[in-house]
């Protein structure tokens, strides 16, 4: 039973890591409501896990998107200060909210950045826009290969101040939920910075490891990562994150971001029935 139990914990995560690999957001944003809603598991134990994910997600999808060129790394190294900051302030929070708040909270969460991705129809890198002091100084432009035009395409990056402002509060949600930021960091990336969606993706993922890892020491010392849970998680997630690199790189920009606002919107009314006390019939009873 524990064995069958196991296999669809990563099947979970295998699907819902290639999901969250195409949207850069990691699986931790579906892993959440998937162990929390089907397998009844607790929301601190599921968080743990899915930052375990996260991690092995980051892990397995950031080399193909670093071979395709769309990770803009010098630009994710200045935004993980903000980022890894907002973590380790969220640690200090853990286990403080209430589990109901935590609920609302991610809901939210789900819908502001469903409503700042349907606002945006069009690639940011479509409109003519000054590039920011700060992102010239830092050398932080740059282009990216794509595969419809057969052509680099240059993109200029925007406002670094209100981008870091935001990282550092998607650090901080991560740690409280276990989401890996990466829903948050690429509506900032694609409102502050007004980066391509496919370079806001693979730079999200390859920031999202080092802000889990933040945040992970944390729930490992307090004794909320279970093995039995976090392993087929972890595992399923790593093969999933592969999967979703592979299918990033392909897709239409604009057909992936209606995408992204669908998926967020659905998450978004199963947390907020969780946060009412409307739990729905899943796996775990």
């Amino acid at each position: 039973m524990q064995l069958l139990h196991a296999f669809w914990l990563f099947v979970a995560a295998f699907g819902a890591s290639a999901l969250g690999g195409v949207l850069g957001m990691a699986s931790g944003i579906f892993i959440v409501p998937i162990l929390t809603l089907f397998f009844g598991v607790e929301i601190h134990t599921a968080v743990a896990a899915s930052i375990v994910s996260v991690i092995a997600c980051s892990c397995g999808s950031a080399a193909p998107f670093l071979e395709s060129r769309l990770t803009n790394i010098r630009l994710a190294i200045v935004l993980e200060t903000a980022t890894t900051l907002g973590a380790l302030t969220g640690v200090f929070l853990i286990g403080i909210l209430p589990v109901p708040v935590l609920y609302f909270l991610f809901a939210a969460i789900l819908a502001i950045s469903a409503q700042q991705m349907l606002a945006r129809r069009h690639d940011p890198a479509d409109a003519a826009h000054p590039p920011h002091p700060w992102a010239t100084a830092l050398r932080l432009h740059s282009s990216y290969p794509d595969r419809v035009q057969g052509d680099d395409i240059a993109y200029q990056v925007g406002h670094v101040p209100l981008a870091l402002s935001l990282m550092y509060g998607a650090g901080l949600i991560s740690a409280l939920l276990g989401i890996g930021s990466g829903v948050l960091k690429i509506p900032a990336m694609d409102t502050a910075l007004r980066l391509p969606l496919k370079v806001s993706s693979a730079t999200s993922n390859f920031m999202i490891g080092v802000t889990a890892a933040a945040s992970g020491a944390a729930y490992f010392v307090q004794g909320k990562i279970q093995v039995g849970i976090a392993a087929p998680v972890a595992v399923g997630s790593v093969f999933g994150a592969l999967l979703g690199a592979k299918l990033l790189i392909g897709l239409p920009a604009e057909k992936l971001r209606l995408f992204f606002v669908v998926t967020l919107a659905l998450l978004a009314i199963e947390m907020l029935f969780n946060a009412l006390g409307l739990h729905l019939p899943g796996i775990g009873g």
